[in-house]
């Protein structure tokens, strides 16, 4: 396990990449009846693919997510690609259609959310950011004046600006009070430090306990975590926090959608929000997919019309 992590890592690989190959990795094992990797192969792979689906029942990309771990084990921590699985064949994922809700029912999730949760879910609506970006967003990020977000490192480990909705700003505020008045408590306890990305806290000694870099949403306790180093105090969980304590309990149909961290799948899509705005009813997302990584503002401005061809003139025999 000490060396995939360190194999990960190494290639900057996110944490749940990296939790997610060393979990596949100890499945695999137990799967066989705790042998060494090394001295399994091709068929002990195939068999262990081949169980996740007819006995587990997992879906296609469980299985092709095992795939990966199992070819990332073999190939960059053990250095002993196998060349047979180069035919195993990827489960193919089904195209599904994303339930949208009507604004009526997202009005109603909305209600039925009170505190940091409604903040949240708010502005994922308002936004368009992810569940994580929004909870990894720290005071520097927020631009009241200019009424932007600046998202760090969000998918694909790419930066872009979001908009910021007008009616949260009084709410913002609020809560940044709030958060302020609980930071000075950590930092009169001797504590107030925060997680920093890479080794920015060796380039900035004192970035750790100031203001711009706390976390907007931090978390109720303080906790220490053996990679960040000393205890300090994390953003919110995007599971146990907004899904286990504050389950919504709106009139909707979609069950998936009762819970916070399921929310993101029609509040945050630009496309549903697109169709909402022309469709009081609910209705089904067409099945194109969304640039979710391009500039909001961007999308806003108008379309650049596309560049024709000119028109091929007519030469003559002499070829001018």
């Amino acid at each position: 396990m000490d060396l995939i992590r360190q194999a990960c890592r190494v290639r900057h690989f996110s944490h749940r990449t990296e939790d997610a190959y060393c979990h596949w990795a100890r499945q695999f094992i137990v799967y066989h009846g705790l042998r060494h990797p090394r001295d399994l192969g091709a068929p002990e792979v195939e068999r262990f693919l081949t169980a996740l689906a007819v006995d587990r029942h997992v879906s296609a990309s469980t299985q092709n997510q095992a795939l990966s771990a199992l070819l990332f084990l073999y190939r960059s921590v053990l250095s002993a690609p196998l060349p047979q699985l180069s035919h195993v064949v990827r489960a193919r994922t089904p195209a599904r259609l994303p339930a949208v809700l009507s604004r009526s029912e997202v009005k109603a999730v909305l209600e039925h959310l009170d505190g940091t949760p409604r903040l949240v879910a708010a502005l994922l609506y308002g936004s368009g950011m992810r569940l994580l970006e929004c909870l990894e967003l720290r005071v520097k990020d927020l631009d009241l004046g200019r009424q932007q977000i600046t998202i760090r490192q969000g998918k694909g480990r790419k930066d872009r600006v979001t908009m910021l909705p007008a009616t949260l700003i009084a709410a913002l505020r609020h809560h940044l009070d709030e958060v302020r008045s609980l930071h000075a408590r950590d930092l009169a306890s001797g504590l107030g430090a925060v997680a920093l990305p890479y080794a920015l806290a060796a380039k900035l000694p004192g970035a750790a306990t100031s203001w711009p870099w706390q976390f907007i949403f931090p978390a109720a306790r303080i906790c220490r975590n053996s990679r960040w180093g000393p205890p300090s105090r994390f953003h919110l969980h995007e599971i146990s926090h907004p899904a286990r304590r504050h389950k919504c309990r709106a009139p909707i149909r979609h069950r998936q959608t009762r819970q916070l961290s399921h929310l993101q799948a029609f509040i945050r899509d630009p496309l549903a929000r697109g169709w909402l705005r022309h469709s009081d009813g609910a209705g089904i997302a067409r099945t194109r997919r969304c640039e979710h990584d391009d500039d909001l503002y961007a999308r806003a401005q108008s379309r650049r019309t596309r560049r024709t061809k000119p028109s091929r003139q007519a030469v003559g025999p002499g070829g001018c």
